[in-house]
């Protein structure tokens, strides 16, 4: 008889995430995939309330998660935060912030203010996950939320684009440096998804407009969307993947 192969598992069984920017939105849904997939899943964001509603909601279910108050801005509490409660199977970088003007019209508050949590922040907590990981001799799988806009260019957007696309340079970067200590680090880019984040974007009916005729799928996106290619990038389904990006953004750069 033929011998069949197997399918890679996509539990989240023995593995502990680290999922920030986790009390809302794409966050959410990421801990929320993790979590009911079986993992130890540890939910951080800055404000408590959100989180410890959340924490609340999931453990009703049976799952196993837990709550972290965390600035991703602050490098110092960022490596403490992960020492302590680390080392950690699986990160999810999704805490985001979007200031949209035309470029003309760019302060350098708004500026800073971006760069620091979308790329300061997430470089600085991939590093000390992986050093974590580095120091246990585990593999793992980071995965930072990125965009769409991490690969072209959008209306308003440079400095959310600008901060994206270095998102897509050190995840390159540092899958060829972890890649022999079988520690993956990936990008997930999803289109316009309904999110607290995104609400005054979708408030604007030329925006949506605009955004519909570029989405060849005809919808704009949910974070339901964004479920499964979390997962399978934690997963053990994923093992050969490194270094690139999953594009969630039905169809937007295929032009």
């Amino acid at each position: 008889m033929i011998e069949l192969p197997s399918t890679p598992s996509f539990s989240m069984t023995g593995k502990k995430a680290l999922v920030t920017g986790a009390s809302s939105g794409i966050g959410l849904a990421c801990a929320t995939a993790l979590a009911e997939a079986g993992g130890d899943v540890v939910l951080a964001a800055r404000g408590t309330e959100k989180l410890r509603e959340a924490v609340e909601t999931m453990t009703a279910k049976g799952w196993t998660v837990s709550a972290l108050q965390l600035d991703v801005v602050d490098v110092v509490q960022v490596q403490a935060a992960v020492a302590e409660h680390g080392p950690f199977d699986v990160l999810v970088n999704s805490a985001g912030l979007a200031r949209h003007t035309p470029a003309t019209e760019t302060t350098p508050e708004d500026f800073d203010a971006v760069m620091n949590i979308n790329l300061r922040g997430a470089y600085f907590l991939a590093q000390a996950v992986a050093k974590g990981l580095l120091q246990a001799g585990k593999p793992g799988s980071l995965i930072n939320i990125s965009s769409q806009m991490a690969h072209v260019g959008g209306i308003d957007r440079a400095v959310y684009c600008a901060s994206k696309f270095a998102v897509e340079g050190f995840t390159k970067a540092m899958a060829i440096e972890f890649g022999p200590n079988k520690i993956r680090i990936n990008t997930v880019c999803p289109t316009f998804i309904r999110t607290p984040l995104t609400e005054p974007t979708f408030n604007d009916p030329e925006r949506v407009k605009w955004i519909e005729e570029k989405i060849k799928l005809g919808r704009t996106g949910e974070v339901e969307d964004i479920m499964g290619a979390v997962l399978y990038l934690a997963s053990d389904a994923a093992s050969l993947v490194t270094g690139t990006s999953l594009l969630v953004e039905g169809g937007w750069t295929a032009d």
